[in-house]
């Protein structure tokens, strides 16, 4: 059992969330999740929520193992391994970059526009 402050092991947990919607067409969003993940796991995100996923997706930088889109969405690896591209079958294209600050704390970036 999970109390204040402590994550069951192999849970995340949504620490931060800013969204900016100025631009026209376009929101920008910045998300920091905290994991509890067990050996062998880093956090990730898994159907566009934080998960604990095996941490050799995220050594080799193969997002898209890691199963980040929706079930209806493509995802594409970005050319510098830097995050990747979820794209919806009406051609909205979501954009994700990544910084880890540690092994169980990550900063998502998400760029969405039509």
């Amino acid at each position: 059992m999970a109390t204040t402050g402590q994550l069951a092991a192999g849970t995340c947990e949504i620490v931060t969330l800013d969204r900016d919607s100025s631009q026209p067409r376009r929101t920008i969003a910045r998300q920091t999740a905290r994991c509890a993940c067990k050996k062998g796991q880093i956090a990730g995100t898994t159907r566009a929520r934080p998960a604990c996923v095996d941490a050799g997706i995220v050594r080799k930088k193969q997002w898209c193992e890691m199963v980040p889109c929706l079930e209806d969405e493509g995802c594409d690896l970005l050319v510098n391994k830097s995050g990747w591209t979820c794209t919806q079958p009406g051609g909205r294209v979501k954009t994700t970059t990544l910084i880890f600050t540690n092994c169980t704390r990550l900063v998502y970036f998400l760029v969405a526009s039509n």
